[in-house]
C-alpha cells in the first residue's frame, strides 16, 4: 500500500490528535511486545501511538468520503482497509528500528536542536489532551517521545541512505512530448448535472461529427488545428507525454499520439468505449516537462537506492511479529481524527524523504483512496 503522503517528519501532529467513537474498545497492555526487530522490541506503547497517527490522517481526509463502512471495506481478497493500513504501519515502524540501529554507520544521531524539538512537541501533546484521550492512544510520554525520536531518524537517515546516486540524465532517457487533442466524449450532461451515457443513435453522430473535424483539419498547422477547434466550440486539452504516460491519458491516446513523428501530425480517430480522440503533435521535446521529468527521474533512483538498503536491513535482520497482540488494535471501534483548528504543527528539522510513491501524494494523497491502502 502505498503511504500516507511522505514519510512522516512533521511531528507536531501528536498535539492534534482527537479521539472519538469509543463504543466497544478494548484494552491493551502496553508493555505487550508487537514485533522484535533484531534486539529492538516494539512495544504495543509506541506501535498503537503511531498506529493511531496514522488513523487520524486518515480518518480525517478520507472518511467523509469512504463513509462510515471505511474500516471495514474490502481492498483485496479477505483483507480489509484496516489490514492493510495496520499491515504497512507496522512495516514502517520495523523500518524505523533499522534506521536508528544503522544509524552510526552514517554518523547519525540526534541533536540538540532535535532533542529539544521533540521534547517540546511531547509537552505539547501531554498539555492539549485529557487522561483519558492519552490512555486510549497509548500517549504516554515515553511512548510519545520514543516515536518521535524513531521518526527523526528516519528523517535524518534519509539523505545519506540517497547519496551517490547517478544525478545525470539525458534529454533521451526524459524526453516529454506534448499535444493538443479534442475529445468527442460518449457521455451526456443534463440540466441538473446528472451524467449519462449517448444512446446509440447519438454516438454515431458524435463519431460522425469527430470524423468531420478529422477530414477538415488532418493537414491543419498548430495554430490552426487549435483555432478550428475552439471556432467549433470543441474543448481542446494540451498534454505533455511519454509512452508511459497511459495511466493519465489512456493507453490509445497515447499509443496514438506517441506514434506521431513531426511536429503538426495529426492521428486519425483515436477509438475508445468512452468518447473519440483527434490529436495532433505539438512539440517532439517540451524543455519544461522534460526537465521535470528529470527530477523525476533522479528522485525515483534517490527512492530506490533508498528501498534497496531497508530491503537488505530487512532480510539480514530477524524480525518477528506478535499478530495476536497487534490484532487488539482497533479502528473500527476506536475512531481518531485530526482537530482542524490546530496550528501549525512543530518540525524536527527539515523535511522528510521523497514519496515512495508518490505518492503519494500525499498529495497524493487522498489521491487513490483504497488503493493507497495497500502498499
Amino acid at each position: 500500500m502505498k503511504r500516507f503522503g511522505k514519510r512522516i517528519a512533521i511531528i507536531g501532529m501528536v498535539s492534534a490528535i482527537a479521539v472519538t467513537s469509543l463504543s466497544g474498545c478494548g484494552k491493551i497492555n502496553n508493555k505487550d511486545s508487537v514485533a522484535t526487530v533484531g534486539s529492538d522490541e516494539v512495544s504495543m506503547g509506541v506501535a498503537n501511538f503511531y498506529a493511531r497517527l496514522q488513523q487520524a490522517q486518515y480518518e480525517t481526509y478520507y472518511a467523509s468520503y469512504m463513509g462510515d463502512d471505511m474500516w471495514t471495506t474490502e481492498v483485496s481478497d479477505g483483507e480489509t482497509y484496516e489490514d492493510s493500513v495496520k499491515s504497512s504501519t507496522l512495516e514502517q515502524l520495523e523500518d524505523m528500528y533499522l534506521l536508528k540501529q544503522h544509524a552510526k554507520d552514517y554518523d547519525v544521531s540526534l541533536s540538540e536542536d532535535d532533542k529539544k524539538a521533540i521534547d517540546k512537541a511531547v509537552a505539547t501533546f501531554l498539555e492539549d489532551n485529557a487522561l483519558e484521550d492519552k490512555e486510549l492512544v497509548s500517549g504516554d510520554k515515553k511512548y510519545v517521545k520514543e516515536l518521535l525520536e524513531l521518526l527523526t531518524y528516519q528523517k535524518k537517515m534519509t539523505e545519506p541512505m540517497q547519496k551517490g546516486v547517478d544525478e545525470e540524465v539525458s534529454d533521451e532517457e526524459a524526453a516529454q512530448k506534448a499535444m493538443q487533442y479534442v475529445t468527442f466524449s460518449y457521455t451526456k450532461t443534463d440540466e441538473s448535472g446528472q451524467s449519462s451515457d449517448m444512446t446509440d443513435d447519438e454516438k454515431a453522430a458524435q463519431k460522425k461529427a469527430a470524423q468531420a473535424f478529422y477530414d477538415a483539419n488532418k493537414d491543419a498547422g498548430v495554430e490552426e488545428f487549435k483555432a478550428a477547434a475552439e471556432k467549433a466550440g470543441y474543448d481542446l486539452q494540451t498534454q505533455t507525454f511519454d509512452a508511459d504516460s497511459t495511466a493519465t491519458l489512456g493507453e490509445e491516446l497515447v499509443k496514438a499520439a506517441d506514434a506521431l513523428a513531426e511536429v503538426g501530425d495529426v492521428t486519425k480517430l483515436v477509438e475508445t468505449d468512452s468518447a473519440d480522440y483527434i490529436c495532433q503533435l505539438t512539440s517532439l521535446m517540451d524543455r519544461d516537462a522534460t526537465d521535470a521529468k528529470k527530477t523525476e527521474i533522479v528522485q525515483q533512483r534517490k527512492q530506490d537506492q533508498y528501498d534497496s538498503l531497508v530491503k537488505k536491513w530487512r532480510d539480514d535482520t530477524d524480525i518477528k511479529e506478535h499478530k495476536n497482540v497487534w490484532k487488539k488494535v482497533d479502528f473500527v471501534n476506536q475512531g481518531v481524527t485530526m482537530k482542524q483548528e490546530a496550528e501549525e504543527p512543530y518540525a524536527v528539522g527539515s523535511d522528510s524523504s521523497t514519496d515512495t510513491d508518490d505518492e503519494a501524494s500525499n498529495d497524493e494523497a487522498a489521491e487513490e483512496t483504497t488503493e493507497d491502502a495497500a502498499q
